[in-house]
């Protein structure tokens, strides 16, 4: 349990709980801008939460309406969760909610996976006064490295690779990535750690989708992501078109 800042209990967002028995969440207007503030060009209310302000109350998972979503179409991700990184707040609430699971954990290194989850684990190791080793996509790292073949979220065929002269036998570590769609990019990650005796701590990501390759890393590994669960659907059926479905959820 946690306090928010009005004093009011709350359950942290890891943890399964029903639409009604959720607390309170912030009302929009009080961290929107006016309706002269709107992005220009922009086709939804969530491109348009002011990054500039921060809720009073800042129960877990406020920071998921600064998200962004497409607006470029089907080549793109469904969503840009790198906007919330633009609120100072918001990344350190971010970063503090997802390591909430680990508080008694021992984890000796932090490891980001390319390209965005170099910003969030980067994040997360300087927070935990620990190094951190980047997950690289192949044909970047000019020492010897490890690698393992992996599909993304979008299907394509890619090359994950990681550097033989830092993960030992027994060294713990805690991977992060921005997002889990399918799973495989994560995947590829548990293998080339394993193969080489490391230990998951743990998997850290603003959201792990219930995807196939989702609930494996859910069932086989600690986990940690920030969507609260009467909101998971909505994430799972990448349905975020505007800040409503995050504030007003659980008042229907």
């Amino acid at each position: 349990m946690e306090d928010c800042d009005d004093g009011t209990d709350i359950i942290l967002c890891h943890t399964l709980l029903p639409k009604e028995q959720m607390p309170p969440i912030p009302d929009a207007t009080a961290v929107m801008g006016s309706s002269e503030d709107l992005l220009k060009g922009h086709n939804s209310i969530i491109a348009h939460f002011d990054i500039r302000k921060t809720p009073e109350n800042r129960c877990p998972g406020w920071y998921l309406a600064l998200m962004a979503p497409n607006e470029k179409g089907s080549n793109y991700a469904w969503l840009d969760p790198s906007r919330l990184y633009c609120n100072q707040q918001a990344l350190q609430d971010c970063i503090e909610n997802l390591l909430l699971p680990f508080t008694d954990d021992q984890i000796d290194l932090v490891a980001g996976i390319d390209a965005m989850g170099f910003i969030l684990g980067a994040a997360i190791a300087t927070h935990l006064g620990k190094g951190f080793l980047a997950m690289r996509k192949a044909g970047h790292l000019c020492v010897k490295t490890r690698s393992k073949d992996y599909a993304d979220y979008s299907g394509k065929e890619k090359v994950m690779e990681v550097r033989t002269d830092v993960i030992k036998t027994g060294l713990r570590i805690l991977l992060v990535d921005q997002w889990i769609e399918t799973g495989g990019t994560m995947k590829a990650a548990i293998k080339l750690v394993e193969e080489q005796g490391g230990i998951v701590a743990g998997v850290a990501t603003i959201c792990i989708e219930d995807s196939e390759g989702g609930k494996w890393v859910k069932k086989h590994y600690k986990c940690s992501d920030c969507v609260p669960e009467y909101l998971r659907s909505h994430f799972n059926n990448h349905v975020l078109e505007n800040v409503q479905l995050y504030y007003n959820q659980n008042n229907e």
